[in-house]
């Protein structure tokens, strides 16, 4: 059977009367049935999308607690309502049943991974990174460097230098980080003597 457009247009729109005359609705009240959206009551937040450091504004429609709907925000300057395929998917990354939600930790020598509490984990990463900063910090370190001799030639010699550092803790940033995070992620890190500091986007 071959329909053109306007058959097939008459064909469903008779289709969607009959439909709502079946339910004993009238053809405006079954088209107003049809428009009311899903987001009808629910309670708007505006946020911003956590995967890159772009920072796209988000809507986010919340009931009872939950998530229903994510969207761009049209009136954010970054996007302008635009998202990216992650930043659109982000409502699936909120309702879905495997989404971790407590932190997983795998002993040595265990073959499972089991969920522990975050103040537990919190806490053992801050005394192993305390740990490992107290055994490897480093005050003084021996480099050799060419020394410009009273005769005017160069000598290679061995000197001493300050360095406060320990050389056992790299960090790697994140893409998600704004400036402002970075730099105060780099003041923390520096404070404890990294010189290891990298960072995704460069990686």
């Amino acid at each position: 059977m071959s329909l053109s457009r306007r058959d097939f247009l008459k064909l469903t729109g008779g289709t969607a009367v009959a439909g709502a005359i079946g339910a004993s609705l009238s053809p405006e009240e079954a088209l107003a049935k049809e428009q009311e959206l899903k987001i009808k009551g629910a309670t708007v937040t505006n946020s911003i999308c956590p995967y890159c450091s772009v920072g796209c504004g988000i809507i986010v429609h919340t009931k009872d607690g939950k998530v229903i709907n994510t969207e761009g925000d049209p009136e954010h300057p970054t996007n302008e309502g635009t998202l990216c395929s992650k930043g659109a998917s982000l409502y699936q990354v909120i309702n879905n049943p495997l989404r971790l939600t407590k932190p997983k930790y795998r002993a040595p020598g265990a073959k499972e991974w089991k969920d522990v509490e975050w103040d537990w984990a919190l806490d053992e990463i801050s005394k192993r990174i305390k740990d490992t900063r107290d055994r490897t910090f480093k005050i003084h370190s021996k480099s050799k460097i060419k020394e410009k001799q009273p005769d005017g030639t160069e000598k290679e010699v061995e000197k001493e230098f300050v360095v406060n550092r320990t050389d056992s803790i790299a960090h790697v940033g994140s893409a998600a980080l704004d400036n402002e995070e970075c730099y105060m992620l780099q003041k923390l890190l520096r404070s404890w003597g990294l010189v290891y500091i990298e960072h995704q986007a460069r990686i």
